[in-house]
């Protein structure tokens, strides 16, 4: 059925100057939830920022420097990966691994027609950091505390 197209509510402006758009990766199905338990996570990490050269160079940041990702619905970080794949003014994140939770700088915004959630559009503003967040570090570590309970009772 075609429907009519409706341009987003999401805007870009002085606060929030570059768009996020985020996907995925070949290496990795869908969300990572079985490819991160396999070799791929070889081929694929960690999720990055990728970031073009003129934008990285007005925030000071470089290439492998923690960034911190801002929009109007929250913030996480990840590391910057320099490059001229993304346009001026676009920033570009996988969410394959749930210690970066990209979707938390998302908007609420869905299509209308799908109810699909609006993960390609997101108004940022992107700063160096120093690391991970505090809630990214407590979530590592239950992650990790998580498996190692797994194991002992698998022994």
């Amino acid at each position: 059925m075609v429907t009519e197209y409706v341009a987003t509510d999401e805007r870009s402006g002085a606060r929030f100057p570059l768009l996020l758009t985020t996907g995925r990766i070949l290496s990795h199905y869908n969300v990572g939830a079985q490819t991160r338990r396999t070799a791929n996570v070889a081929w694929h990490p960690e999720d990055l920022l990728e970031i073009h050269p003129h934008d990285a160079e007005q925030r000071g940041v470089r290439d492998g420097d923690w960034v911190r990702i801002d929009s109007r619905a929250g913030s996480t970080t990840l590391r910057a990966e320099i490059t001229d794949r993304v346009a001026p003014g676009v920033v570009y994140t996988t969410f394959h691994h749930p210690t970066t939770q990209a979707n938390v700088v998302t908007t609420d915004f869905s299509d209308w027609a799908t109810n699909c959630p609006e993960f390609k559009v997101t108004a940022v503003q992107v700063a160096r950091s120093n690391g991970p967040s505090q809630w990214q570090e407590e979530y590592d570590a239950f992650a990790r505390n998580s498996r190692r309970i797994a194991v002992e009772a698998a022994e």
